[in-house]
C-alpha cells in the first residue's frame, strides 16, 4: 500500500485532462504552439534563465493557459522576485527549514485531496504557531518549498491548490508576527510570482483579533485574488459549502479522523532524490549571472 505521504506523478485522468481543455485551452495544438513560441522567447531574452525542456516550461504555461507570451511574463516576474529577495528564496533547500518542518506544526497538507481533486494546504496562524520558534519569514520559505513540491504534480498543476486559514485562539503575539512586510511579500508572491493555480482561501477560526491584520492585507488583493478568499469563523457549515465533510478531516467538521499527522510526516518526501533534483533545478532559474 503506497504511503499517504506521496507526491503523485502519475499522468492527469481523462477528466483531468477534460477540464484542462475546458479551463486551460489545453489542446495538442495549443501546447504544441505555446511550447514552440515560449522557447523562441526564452531563446531571445538574454536577461533570464528557465529550462526549455516541455515538462518544465508546462509548469508555468498551466497557469497561464497556454498562452505563451503571459507565461513569459509570469517567469520574468518570477525573475525578479527571486532577485529582490534573494535573502529568503535564493538557493532555498528544503534541509533550511527542517527544524520549522518538523518540530512545528505550522504548515500541513491533508492526505487526501478534496472533492475537486485538488491539494489542500493548511496554514495554522493561531495558537498553533509561535512566531519566536518559527518567524513569519520562515513560514514564507515553507510555503515557497511546498510550492516547488506542488509543481511537480501534473494533475495539481491543472487542478490548482486550496488553502485553509486556521486562526484557532490567535492572540496579539501572531498578530503581530503577520505585519505589513510579510502581507506585501506573501501577497506579491502569490499574485505576481507563483506558477499554480490558487482556487480558493478559505479563513476559519478567525477571532476579532484578525481584523487587525486582513486591514493589512485588504488593500493590497487584486480583485482576482479577493474573490478567491471566504471567511467562515467558527462555522464549518459555511466551510462546507466548497469542500464537503466528507472530504475534510473532523477538525472542520468533516467526517474524516481528526488530522494525527504534520509536517514531520512529510518531510521524507523532500528528501526523495528527484523531488532533490527538482528543487535544485528550480533554484537555477531566473535572471542570467552577468559576467564581471
Amino acid at each position: 500500500m503506497a504511503s499517504p505521504f506521496a507526491l503523485d506523478y502519475s499522468p492527469p485522468s481523462a477528466e483531468t485532462l477534460a477540464l484542462a481543455e475546458k479551463e486551460l485551452r489545453e489542446t495538442p495544438e495549443n501546447i504544441k504552439t505555446a511550447l514552440a513560441e515560449l522557447k523562441e522567447l526564452l531563446k531571445n531574452d538574454d536577461e533570464i534563465y528557465f529550462k526549455d525542456d516541455d515538462e518544465v516550461l508546462t509548469i508555468f504555461l498551466r497557469p497561464c493557459k497556454w498562452y505563451a507570451k503571459s507565461a513569459y511574463e509570469l517567469m520574468k516576474r518570477i525573475a525578479d522576485f527571486k532577485v529582490k529577495h534573494a535573502s529568503l528564496v535564493g538557493n532555498l533547500v528544503p534541509d533550511s527549514e527542517r527544524i520549522a518542518f518538523t518540530e512545528h506544526d505550522v504548515v500541513n497538507v491533508m492526505t487526501n485531496l478534496d472533492h475537486k481533486g485538488r491539494r489542500v494546504l493548511i496554514v495554522n496562524s493561531g495558537e498553533t504557531w509561535d512566531p519566536s520558534k518559527v518567524t513569519s519569514d520562515q513560514m514564507f520559505r515553507l510555503f515557497y518549498i511546498i510550492h516547488m513540491l506542488a509543481v511537480l504534480e501534473p494533475s495539481t498543476q491543472i487542478n490548482g491548490v486550496v488553502v485553509i486559514m486556521d486562526y484557532n485562539n490567535m492572540g496579539l503575539k501572531q498578530v503581530r508576527g503577520l505585519g505589513p512586510s510579510f502581507a506585501m511579500l506573501l501577497l506579491s508572491f502569490i499574485q505576481e510570482a507563483m506558477p499554480l493555480r490558487l482556487k480558493e482561501v478559505h479563513m476559519v477560526k478567525e477571532p476579532f483579533i484578525f481584523n487587525m491584520v486582513w486591514s493589512l492585507f485588504k488593500p493590497l488583493l487584486k480583485p482576482k485574488l479577493k474573490a478567491r478568499i471566504f471567511f467562515h469563523g467558527k462555522k464549518m457549515a459555511s466551510l462546507h459549502k466548497h469542500i464537503p465533510p466528507t472530504h475534510l478531516p473532523k477538525n472542520y467538521g468533516g467526517e474524516l479522523p481528526e488530522i494525527d499527522y504534520s509536517g514531520k510526516e512529510w518531510y521524507p518526501v523532500v528528501l526523495d532524490p528527484k523531488v532533490s533534483a527538482h528543487i535544485n533545478m528550480m533554484n537555477t532559474f531566473g535572471k542570467k549571472k552577468k559576467d564581471k
